[in-house]
C-alpha cells in the first residue's frame, strides 16, 4: 500500500509536468481565440494524453490492489464464517455448561439431602446407642438384685438346712429321750 500511494505521489507532479507536444500550442491559442469570439458557454475539450512511461507500473500496481482488496474480502468472509462458526460453538458450549451445572446442583441437592439423613441416622444411632446403655445399666442392676436375691435365697435355704438339721436333731433328742418312757410301759 506504501509502495502504491509513493508511486502515485511520484506521478502526480510527473502529470503536471508532462512534455507538452510542438502541435499543443497551436492548438491552445485556437481555442482561446474560439472561447473569446463565442461569448457563450461551449464544452471543453480534453485532448488524450500521451502514455506515460510508469502507466505499466501503475497498472501493475493497481491490479495489484485490486487482487488484494479481493483477497481482504475473502479473508473478511472467511473470518466472519469462523467467527459465525465459533458463536455457534460458544453457544453450543454454553448450554453444556449450563447443563451440566444445573446436574452438579441436582448433584449438590442430593448430596445434602442425603448427609442430612446420615445426620439424622447418626443422631437416632446415638438415641439407640443411649437407650442400648440405659438398657445395660437396667440389666446390669436387675442381673446384681437377682444375684442379691439368689445369694438371700440361698441364705434362707442355709438357715431352712439348718433349722431341719436343728428340727431333726431335737426330734432325734426328743425320741432317744421318750424311747425309755414308751419301752419301760410295755
Amino acid at each position: 500500500m506504501r509502495d502504491w500511494l509513493a508511486a502515485m505521489k511520484a506521478h502526480a507532479p510527473a502529470s503536471a509536468s508532462v512534455t507538452e507536444s510542438p502541435a499543443e500550442p497551436a492548438r491552445q491559442t485556437a481555442r482561446t481565440e474560439a472561447a473569446r469570439a463565442e461569448p457563450s458557454w461551449s464544452p471543453r475539450i480534453v485532448e488524450a494524453r500521451a502514455p506515460r512511461a510508469e502507466d505499466p507500473d501503475l497498472a501493475e500496481l493497481m491490479a495489484e490492489n485490486l487482487m488484494l482488496k479481493a483477497k481482504l474480502d475473502l479473508e473478511t468472509d472467511r473470518q466472519d464464517a469462523l467467527k459465525a462458526k465459533l458463536a455457534e460453538e460458544i453457544r453450543a458450549l454454553r448450554s453444556h455448561v449450563q447443563e451440566e451445572v444445573g446436574l452438579l446442583e441436582s448433584f449438590r441437592a442430593e448430596r445434602d439431602r442425603i448427609l442430612a439423613e446420615c445426620d439424622g441416622l447418626r443422631a437416632e444411632q446415638g438415641r439407640h446407642e443411649a437407650e442400648r446403655d440405659a438398657l445395660r445399666r437396667e440389666r446390669d442392676r436387675a442381673t446384681a438384685e437377682r444375684d442379691a436375691a439368689q445369694a438371700e435365697i440361698a441364705r434362707f435355704e442355709a438357715e431352712r438346712d439348718t433349722a431341719r438339721a436343728e428340727g431333726e436333731l431335737w426330734r432325734a433328742r426328743a425320741e432317744a429321750l421318750a424311747q425309755p418312757l414308751f419301752q419301760s410301759r410295755r
